[in-house]
């Protein structure tokens, strides 16, 4: 049998102009709008949109859009459209997306926003593809679109017992005119079949087998390997560099000086060797002596930050962000006051796999394979940064090893493109980890100087935070910064919050619920003190400051007081009976969207050991948990990355450099120091939300309000290996 399909001669022009003069037939979609159809005669492919392709055979391939860093989405995104699609989960194939903005909007992995901004778009890809589906096989019984139905990638019609695969109906598909995404109908949540079920990391199976899947695993034919070294002071230049002799060393193809700029997210000049192996380079690289332009930052320092941390908080604040009632007469007619003045240090994101990308360049054109959370920004760095069109740049999304927010910034993908535009071959940048724990865009520090009060009822009635942290004028560095919102505003009726901020040539950047991270730890920490000196218990003190107001502006009290009873219970608050040494402490943070409140369980010995007993957690992300083993896990990782932080994690600078420089001196969580961590979700009537990021900043407040239940140390700074935690 002879299928003719009619393919108009601009359709069929423009797609084999995508596909650089091979048979393709592409198509442009607007994910919020109607898609236009198309259909491969080569191999009788159903293409309905940009995200689905149905083979003959009743084989369907879903394409996951944006980056994989760990978090799940390769999985969450194609279950969103399988489910609407009503497919044969086990039938499903799943690819990963290159970068092409053309198609695709919204490319980024941060901010814990793959769940809010694709819920509605992905399920309506897949019932777009379903109504399309129906319609071919109603027209072709000659029946009502009504009277068919779909299951497990197969359109019935029951009243006939006549059923036809998805594979099956591709060619008439092809031809039905798609509907109108914004109007396609979704199913109701009871109808879900895929969408709240166990669906394990589509990658797995190749992680634990060793398979290529990182960017870090790339190799291409003819490839050399570079490392790339910058001056260990931030924004430093090089002065000059022994070249000649390294260009003799065994394997060395190439060794060269970038100029690069100012801008610490960009491209900064360093010294580039490229090798026929990565280990010849690098061993090269030892021999590598470079004179550095070192620059102002070399003077800085984390000992003269605090210095004039302390001196700023001494003085009037620079600004003040809000300022509610009269905090001054409240804080004289309370019946308890506390002061104190907490801090946080720099951190680094310290992913497992360090930066790296691959970058050719040939013809005027430059094809890039990079880990990168936000391909598009790195796109235009690039572009920017070496003169070139952005339409002259590939872009390959490689699944990436961890970020936690490092890989936002793309200062490897412009080096490893700026190496490769001096040669005439593939160029793979890897950094050693070193590279990576000292040129990182670090957590920022912050130093709180609080003053509170409560009255003889033991309510909060009074709060001032004198918050220093960097900046210039009116502007904070990158992630240093707090909102006039930050809880608890607007639920203390006397409230002040004043800032300070002073000039730093460290980068900063976000990390892993950025801000949320160190200002929870503070903000919860002080609620502690001041529950402490009311003699309230922790808990009910929280339940009665959120009971003052229930809804600001989209952040619901409500929600926030279910999540805090929810996991007061599950953790047995209100009946523990714990021996001495031992205690639990509770905090609560809303992130990123989402509601969560944590208990921890901890036990100190008489000499200050530090046992982790047990963490429990609640979380209200909306009306659905798409991947439930999946959501565990990321509220499990968030709370074991926060108990990590709060343990050991801390990146000093002195003269302008980063002291710590591998795992050795900035450790990660160990097996033995993890604690089981038990989640649960309160379901509500919201839109889902993500949750990779607002389940760490609560543990870390939780913990330590637990050490002093079991030591009677009261933690203010982090990180808590600086603290001697004996008791008698």
């Amino acid at each position: 049998m002879t299928t003719t399909l009619n393919v108009s001669r601009r359709s069929f022009l423009r797609a084999t102009a995508l596909a650089g003069g091979g048979m393709l037939l592409g198509f442009r979609v607007n994910p919020l709008g109607a898609s236009e159809p198309l259909f491969d005669p080569i191999t009788n492919d159903f293409l309905p949109n940009a995200w689905i392709r149905i083979t003959p055979d009743n084989v369907i391939t879903l394409i996951a859009q944006n980056p994989e860093i760990g978090q799940g989405v390769k999985a969450m995104l194609p279950m969103l459209i399988a489910d609407e699609l009503d497919a044969n989960w086990s039938a499903i194939r799943i690819e990963q997306a290159g970068f092409d903005p053309a198609k695709y909007e919204g490319q980024f992995a941060g901010g814990s926003n793959a769940t809010p901004s694709n819920w509605l778009p992905m399920r309506r890809v897949g019932a777009a593809a379903r109504a399309m589906l129906v319609t071919a096989a109603a027209r072709g019984w000659d029946v009502p679109e009504h009277e068919c139905t779909t299951r497990e990638s197969v359109v019935h019609h029951r009243a006939s017992g006549r059923s036809r695969t998805y594979g099956e109906l591709g060619i008439e598909a092809a031809g039905v005119t798609a509907p109108d995404l914004e109007t396609v109908a979704l199913k109701d949540p009871s109808q879900f079949r895929i969408i709240g079920t166990n669906v394990h990391n589509v990658d797995n199976l190749a992680i634990v087998t060793g398979k290529p899947l990182y960017g870090i695993d790339l190799t291409l034919p003819g490839m050399l390997h570079a490392v790339y070294v910058k001056c260990p002071v931030f924004g430093g230049t090089v002065a000059g560099a022994n070249l000649d002799e390294v260009r003799t060393l065994p394997g060395v193809r190439h060794a060269f000086v970038l100029e690069g700029g100012t801008t610490l997210n960009g491209l900064l000049g360093g010294v580039a060797i490229l090798a026929d192996n990565w280990w010849l380079a690098n061993n090269a690289r030892r021999s590598l002596q470079v004179q550095w332009n070192e620059g102002p930052t070399s003077s800085q320092s984390s000992e003269a930050f605090a210095r004039q941390a302390e001196a700023l908080s001494q003085q009037p604040p620079q600004r003040t962000l809000r300022s509610d009632g009269d905090v001054d007469a409240a804080l004289r007619s309370a019946a308890h006051t506390v002061t104190a003045a907490y801090h946080y240090p720099f951190i680094a994101h310290a992913p497992l796999e360090p930066q790296n990308c691959t970058a050719h360049y040939r013809d005027g054109r430059l094809e890039i394979w990079a880990p990168s959370q936000t391909p598009q920004s790195g796109r235009r760095l690039v572009s920017t940064t070496l003169g070139i069109d952005e339409d002259d740049i590939t872009i390959h999304l490689m699944r990436i090893g961890g970020g936690f927010g490092r890989r936002l910034a793309n200062d490897y993908m412009v080096e490893a493109a700026a190496i490769a535009r001096e040669v005439d071959v593939p160029v793979k940048l890897v950094w050693t980890r070193e590279d990576d724990m000292q040129h990182d865009f670090y957590r920022p520090a912050g130093w709180h100087h609080f003053t509170g009060g409560v009255d003889a009822n033991g309510r909060l009635t009074a709060w001032r935070d004198h918050f220093v942290s960097f900046g210039e004028g009116e502007r904070f560095a990158s992630s240093a910064g707090i909102q006039p919102t930050e809880f608890p505003a607007r639920f203390v009726p006397n409230y002040a919050l004043d800032v300070s901020v002073m000039l730093s040539g460290i980068p900063t950047g976000a990390l892993r619920a950025p801000g949320s991270n160190g200002l929870c730890f503070v903000m919860q920490g002080f609620i502690d003190e001041l529950a402490h000196a009311a003699g309230r218990d922790a808990v009910q003190f929280r339940l009665d400051l959120l009971s003052q107001v229930h809804d600001t502006n989209g952040w619901q009290a409500d929600r926030m007081r279910g999540v805090l009873e929810m996991v007061a219970e599950k953790s047995g608050w209100s009946n523990r009976r714990l021996p001495r040494g031992t205690g639990m402490g509770v905090a609560f943070h809303f992130s990123h969207r989402g509601y969560f409140a944590e208990v921890v369980q901890a036990s100190v010995t008489q000499d200050g050991d530090l046992g982790i007993d047990k963490v429990w957690i609640a979380g209200d992300v909306g009306s659905q948990i798409i991947n439930p083993i999946n959501a565990e896990h990321n509220v499990q990782g968030a709370a074991l990355d926060g108990i990590a932080e709060a343990l050991g994690q801390e990146i000093t600078i002195e003269n302008g450099r980063t002291v710590q420089s591998n795992f050795h001196n900035f450790p990660l969580l160990r097996l033995t120091q993890a604690p089981p961590v038990e989640v649960h979700f309160r379901v509500t009537d919201n839109p889902p939300t993500g949750l990779g990021e607002p389940a760490l900043p609560p543990v870390i407040p939780a913990l330590c309000a637990a050490i002093f239940e079991a030591a009677g140390r009261r933690i203010r700074s982090l990180p808590l290996s600086k603290h001697d935690l004996s008791w008698t």
